[in-house]
């Protein structure tokens, strides 16, 4: 089989070379290249062609497998199983990685990126003390040139003090963290309704006041549980959607720890 060529690595990036094998394979799925029931190349491929470990693109293999984008056979490889991936809820994507996995190229115009106390909401969710200040980053979200979605970001302003000087808000915002500061987003919570854009921010969105919006409330956590991140998103109806997929517990694997 041909091998198909995939971007280059980035290794000077704090995003594990996995992660980034994973996101290229999901980005020539959803752009076509393999299309459904085609076998993707062995790992052993996959692993000289990036100049990587057979381990490592197993590891990418493996996430793209849990979120069932590809499926194994027993000595027969790996194929596409065609399953539209929209917005996963087991993944804490960055928006500029979510743009990117499904294909489309980010962009971002920056509204506020300020000093400011924290509402009572955002105080709780962050545990804040009462005298704390937070940083606000207020961000119009493009996909392709064309409005999609704008995050009001909070960030606790010890963590990262200086990050008005040093972070261009243009930019993904987790990897700033994660390189300037050691601050490493492994988990969040995210609520999801659906409501209605404010008149300035169907403005922005380019849309109906009137407009269906999915309204998104994530909080996001380090390895430790402290939280770092509080964020309130509004993103277009008519162009974002949203997937989970559930699973069914076996209950007889379980046996008597269910009740019956």
């Amino acid at each position: 089989m041909t091998m198909v060529s995939l971007p280059p690595l980035d290794r000077e990036s704090v995003i594990p070379l996995y992660h980034q094998i994973e996101q290229r394979l999901l980005g020539q799925i959803q752009a076509g290249v393999f299309k459904l029931g085609d076998p993707l190349p062995s790992s052993q491929e996959i692993a000289v062609a990036l100049g990587v470990s057979p381990m490592t693109v197993r590891q990418a293999i493996k996430s793209l497998c849990e979120l069932g984008v590809i499926y194994s056979e027993q000595g027969k490889g790996t194929f596409v199983s065609g399953i539209k991936i929209d917005k996963n809820f087991r993944q804490v994507l960055s928006f500029t990685e979510d743009m990117k996995a499904r294909g489309s190229v980010p962009g971002t115009r920056v509204l506020k990126f300020e000093v400011r106390h924290p509402s009572p909401e955002v105080a709780d969710a962050l545990r804040l003390k009462p005298d704390e200040e937070i940083l606000h980053l207020a961000r119009l979200r493009l996909a392709d040139a064309l409005p999609l979605g704008i995050e009001y970001c909070s960030l606790p302003r010890r963590l990262c003090p200086d990050l008005i000087d040093r972070f261009d808000p243009a930019t993904s915002l987790y990897e700033a963290l994660a390189r300037s500061y050691g601050i490493h987003i492994a988990v969040a919570d995210e609520v999801v309704e659906v409501g209605f854009a404010s008149k300035h921010e169907a403005q922005l969105l380019k849309i109906a006041k009137n407009n269906p919006a999915f309204l998104f409330t994530r909080i996001a956590y380090v390895q430790s549980g402290q939280p770092v991140e509080h964020v309130r998103s509004v993103y277009r109806g008519d162009r974002y959607r949203v997937v989970n997929r559930l699973t069914r517990v076996n209950r007889e694997l379980l046996g008597a720890s269910l009740p019956r």
